[in-house]
């Protein structure tokens, strides 16, 4: 059954600098991140429709489809304080990255010539899917513009906001980061946000501050493997400005060979005029020394040239980005060798960030 959507403001029973805190459902906010109807998910922050759920053929793919990755509530306050209320769908833990970036919360702030700026995270209890945290608090009570980041590597069951009665939280006055004309970016647990600190790090979301544009992540943790049912999500997202696969860690020799040139018959059907990116699989530092590694990279990177060549032989907007030099030279941008720290997550968005410029301005 569907969950009814709650606009309801409920009160607290916990008090904060002897003020009563009241807690605003987020249901009516506006939220990025999110490019299908929330009349087709269970949850309002999961990434991929219930229709999918028997249709993939990896019950991972729908589960990690539940991840609030890349989604972001907007609003406004005059409050000192914020406070949030969370319920974690998973109580997911990692071993390479931190709870705050698994399953916590992160507030960034507008400032003045619209450009954002990090407020404070919010951490998670870590023996509870239910978390209560004030935020940030002792601030000047003026009216300020708010995105609050959500979980990257667990879902997002419920999330109230909580500010001290005498104060509002309003819809947001400023639309940005942009809703219109979003960028799809479709991959893996990199994509996904493995493995940055805290929410707001993830290569996507700062790109999406960057160009105060929507950035609908759309990567799937192992699971980014050319699903024909992830290019229909894609073609169904009305009016995409560009379309990013990045997905090439998580594919073998085979599944490029036979899935990437359907997987963009199905985008460039719904969308001709969409430029397209492909990216090659990350330079990371394993490739030096694993020689099993090395000899499923080289392989690949043929084929998906290949592939590529043949897409764009056939449509128009057809683009590649190398790897070479995209997280610098010194081999210290991952946590474990694949995955990214927060230094992979800021060099990958600098890379990409004059590269995705240029396709903008061409648009």
């Amino acid at each position: 059954m569907k969950r009814l959507l709650s606009i309801v403001t409920v009160l607290a029973v916990c008090i904060s600098a002897g003020a009563e805190i009241v807690w605003h459902a987020t249901d009516s906010l506006p939220l990025l991140g999110k490019c299908v109807d929330d009349a087709s998910t269970s949850l309002r922050y999961q990434r991929l429709p219930d229709s999918l759920e028997h249709k993939v053929k990896r019950a991972d793919l729908f589960r990690l489809g539940k991840n609030s990755a890349g989604m972001a509530i907007r609003f406004r306050s005059d409050a000192p304080a914020i406070h949030a209320r969370w319920k974690s769908v998973f109580r997911n833990f990692m071993n390479h990255m931190t709870p705050t970036g698994t399953r916590g919360l992160d507030l960034y702030v507008m400032q003045p010539d619209s450009t954002w700026t990090f407020a404070q995270s919010a951490r998670p209890d870590l023996g509870s899917n239910v978390t209560e945290a004030c935020v940030i608090q002792n601030m000047t009570p003026v009216m300020r513009e708010y995105m609050l980041y959500l979980s990257l590597y667990d879902g997002t069951d419920s999330l109230y906001i909580g500010i001290d009665g005498d104060y509002q939280l309003l819809k947001p006055q400023v639309d940005l980061p942009r809703a219109s004309k979003p960028i799809l970016y479709y991959g893996t647990s990199l994509t996904q946000g493995g493995c940055a600190n805290r929410p707001g790090m993830a290569h996507t979301n700062i790109l999406q501050r960057r160009f105060n544009r929507d950035f609908i992540n759309l990567g799937f943790s192992g699971s980014g493997q050319l699903d024909l049912e992830i290019a229909d999500v894609i073609a169904a997202t009305p009016d995409p400005a560009l379309v990013v696969l990045d997905f090439v860690p998580n594919v073998t020799y085979e599944q490029v060979d036979t899935l990437l040139v359907p997987f963009v018959e199905i985008i460039k059907a719904a969308h001709p005029d969409v430029p397209i990116l492909i990216i090659e699989d990350p330079d990371h530092p394993t490739k030096r020394f694993d020689k099993n590694v090395q000899q499923k990279c080289a392989p690949r990177r043929v084929i998906l040239r290949e592939k590529f060549d043949t897409l764009a032989s056939r449509f128009p907007g057809m683009h590649y980005l190398p790897a070479e030099g995209l997280l610098g030279f010194d081999n210290e941008h991952t946590v474990d060798g694949l995955h990214f720290t927060d230094i992979g997550f800021l060099r990958y968005a600098h890379s990409l960030q004059p590269i995705i410029t240029k396709l903008l301005n061409d648009e």
